[in-house]
């Protein structure tokens, strides 16, 4: 029987329980199928009880993490369903998705039929109608709750120091018909329409704090106090004053101003080299600089903003034995520090959040899909659990796969293992056959119960109906 109209997740009523939900069954079929709690319910158990066997069975190893994270707890809030609906199991394919870099249709409709659904707590692989329902039922305010929840977890695991931070904004070309602000990258290139993100990532760890999305129309200095405010729930910092490290689009007066009057954390960001910057730092007095080895030289000096009073501090490094052969640049701080570590140790480290861009953008940071922000939001927010679990994953399993970027690691490890999936009694066991470093995985996902109750971590699995995890290498 032909459906002439979809049932979408979004309704007038908020508390309304969907009763079906479109699907993606084949390459050339779409299916409707009921997603009550107990249709889903008797879907699970029924492909459980028929056994699976794919490729797509490395996605399991993210189980565990999840479980450490505390991932299930943290969409059951973010969805504000009961762990039996539908909702926070959509949410966990999203999160899947993102973990296997899924891009396109082609992709998505390949998902199912070979553990992709069951990973979920799902019988199905649900089509893109549902998943933007579900996204365009929460706001940007639920999403960035999400974000706080998370930070907070990843604190008190160890995640981040908070000692040095980096922030940037991340901006992807967007092909939408809308009228929107252009931006121009280059100076003898052409502007063009973007999406773009805001990141904050710890330096010393490589791992994103929070981050902010907005219109190409929004500036770094409207979106950073928004940012930081969020960074600073999370770290919560109390005893010392953690270091933000910024590039020269940050430097405005509104923002240094906010900075100093509003939050806890110091800024440093490089001063644009302007024709009368320039002309300043080459009339210093050479005395005033330190040297501290062949070459190298510091100085520090009072600064303010024309428009304003609060008190700044400007750090000179001099580059060059012989004064033919100085360079001079200029940076500039909201504390007094000593001009040598932050120049020379701190804001070298701040490459690392590009570094972060190239490895991990693939998780779901390299399209802009809509400009929907409140769908945006919930979509990357997502994307951030995703990264979180997979960090965990890549801590335990160290190198080679540690160094891998997001979409070589999923290819190869998380979408690239054979393996079959069976029930014995209350457990769920996954089977691999010829994994790669089969002693390492041996070492920290056999006997699974064990080593999760070691680490006080409920081994029971909430949205597989609390059945048990345990994996077998061949």
């Amino acid at each position: 029987m032909a459906f002439k109209k979809k049932l979408y997740l979004a309704r007038p009523n908020p508390d309304a329980v969907p009763r079906f939900v479109e699907t993606h069954r084949t390459k050339a079929e779409r299916r409707r199928e009921p997603c009550g709690a107990a249709a889903v319910e008797r879907g699970v158990r029924q492909l459980l009880a028929d056994k699976v066997s794919g490729s797509l069975l490395g996605l399991w190893l993210l189980v565990p993490e999840h479980l450490r994270l505390g991932t299930w707890d943290l969409l059951v809030g973010w969805t504000g369903r009961p762990g039996d609906q539908v909702e926070p199991r959509l949410a966990l394919q999203l999160i899947h998705e993102a973990a296997l870099c899924v891009t396109g249709l082609r992709q998505k409709r390949s998902l199912s039929q070979k553990g992709f659904e069951l990973a979920n707590g799902l019988p199905f692989v649900a089509a893109d109608p549902a998943i933007h329902d579900l996204l365009d039922a929460h706001t940007v305010a639920e999403a960035q709750a999400l974000q706080v929840a998370l930070g907070k977890i990843r604190r008190a695991s160890g995640h981040f120091r908070g000692q040095v931070l980096a922030i940037d904004p991340h901006r992807m070309r967007s092909y939408s018909k809308r009228q929107m602000r252009r931006r121009q990258n280059t100076l003898d290139g052409s502007a063009y329409k973007t999406a773009q993100t805001f990141f904050c990532l710890d330096v010393d760890t490589h791992q994103p704090i929070a981050f902010t999305t907005a219109s190409s129309a929004r500036t770094v200095t409207q979106a950073t106090p928004e940012l930081l405010a969020m960074v600073q729930n999370i770290l919560n910092p109390t005893s010392t004053k953690p270091l933000v490290l910024a590039d020269t689009e940050h430097v405005s007066v509104e923002l240094f101003d906010h900075v100093c009057q509003n939050t806890p954390f110091d800024l440093l960001v490089p001063l644009p080299r302007r024709q009368s910057l320039c002309q300043n730092l080459q009339t210093l007095d050479p005395g005033r600089f330190t040297p501290h080895w062949a070459g190298f030289a510091t100085a520090t000096e009072p600064f303010h903003f024309a428009h304003s009073h609060t008190p700044l501090h400007q750090f000179i490094q001099r580059c060059g034995e012989r004064p033919d052969q100085w360079q001079l640049k200029g940076f500039l701080c909201t504390s007094p520090h000593q001009a040598l570590d932050p120049l020379t140790r701190d804001y070298p480290r701040r490459w690392h959040l590009e570094e972060f861009f190239h490895a991990h953008q693939a998780l779901a940071w390299n399209r802009a899909g809509t400009l929907n922000l409140n769908i945006r939001y919930g979509q990357m927010t997502l994307a951030l659990l995703a990264q979180a679990a997979l960090h965990q994953l890549r801590l335990r399993l160290g190198p080679p796969f540690d160094s891998w970027e997001a979409a070589h690691f999923a290819r190869t490890l998380l979408a690239g293992l054979e393996g079959d999936l069976r029930v014995h009694h209350d457990t769920l066991v996954v089977t691999f056959y010829n994994a790669p470093n089969a002693d390492l995985l041996r070492h920290h996902y056999e006997n699974l119960r064990e080593k999760l109750a070691l680490q006080h971590v409920n081994p029971h699995v909430p949205w597989l109906y609390n059945f048990q995890l345990d994996f077998r290498f061949k």
